[in-house]
């Protein structure tokens, strides 16, 4: 059982590494800001193909972190109904179904719209009614990208304590420090990460 366990373990530590992209494409958003290339050239679908590209890896990547948490509380012998009664575990829950709701609202709602008004420009330059639309979408896409990295950090933070606590006031400072780490990574370039 301590084989299986340890298996377990480590496939959902390895899926939430896997998470981090929320960061990675703040970091390919500012980058691609910063190349200042016309909205919709090469370099720009380039760009746009590896983020909207990403989505389908992270249902993959999330519902791994799931199976896989689930299956540790499972063969711990904590018993499902732990996922309720501790409050870590549950708010770990609803942290994973509230990244699924928003992987699915990018997904099915704001790509598409993206995709369409790629489209509509015929495979040209993006301009007027259409680049701004676009820039639109692309900032609200950006916004939920930063919520989604606050969130995985978060559920990093607290995969730490299912079983042994922080202080209350250490978790909150931590939080304090994934929100000031989440704002730089949204607002520009972190070149020297946590500096």
């Amino acid at each position: 059982m301590g084989t299986l366990i340890s298996i377990l373990r480590f496939g959902h530590i390895l899926t939430v590494v896997f998470m981090a992209w929320p960061l990675y494409a703040l970091i390919a958003v500012n980058e691609r800001g910063r190349l200042g290339s016309p909205l919709g050239d090469r370099a720009d679908r380039y760009m746009e193909n590896i983020i909207k590209g990403q989505t389908i890896r992270c249902y993959v990547f999330q519902l791994t972190a799931a199976v896989t948490g689930v299956a540790l509380v499972y063969f711990r012998r904590m018993g499902l109904g732990s996922v309720i009664t501790n409050w870590v575990l549950l708010a770990k829950s609803l942290l994973v179904g509230a990244l699924l709701w928003l992987l699915s609202y990018v997904h099915f709602n704001l790509q598409p719209k993206i995709d369409a008004l790629f489209e509509q420009a015929g495979g040209e330059l993006a301009s007027g009614e259409i680049a701004a639309q676009i820039g639109t979408l692309r900032a609200t896409r950006k916004k939920l990208a930063s919520v989604c990295l606050f969130l995985v950090m978060t559920i990093v933070m607290l995969g730490l304590q299912v079983f042994i606590r922080f202080n209350p006031i250490l978790t909150l400072a931590l939080l304090a420090l994934i929100g000031i780490f989440v704002w730089r990574a949204y607002r520009g370039p972190i070149r020297y990460v946590w500096i």
